[in-house]
């Protein structure tokens, strides 16, 4: 059987972004919800994991969380809207 990963990123109650990866997104939301996700979404609840992407290896995953977390937020909200960022 093939696992698969998801990079994600979830809003926050304050309108933030976070980014992660996880096997299994609706468990992953949940654990943020209760408080026992990330430290960092831990004073930010509820959040909603509002984007994914699909990967094979928990090291692609990682890679591209790593990726996007460097970027500017506008450049986030752009992937969000699911548009292309101009060069």
């Amino acid at each position: 059987m093939i696992e698969t990963h998801y990079f994600y990123l979830a809003r926050c109650s304050d309108d933030s972004l976070y980014s992660g990866t996880c096997l299994d997104l609706k468990a992953r939301e949940a654990k943020h919800n209760d408080g026992t996700g990330a430290k960092y979404t831990r004073s930010r609840r509820p959040v909603k994991i509002v984007y994914s992407e699909l990967f094979h290896t928990l090291s692609a995953a990682r890679k591209r969380e790593a990726e996007v977390k460097k970027w500017p937020r506008k450049k986030k909200q752009i992937l969000l809207a699911g548009k292309k960022q101009k060069k």
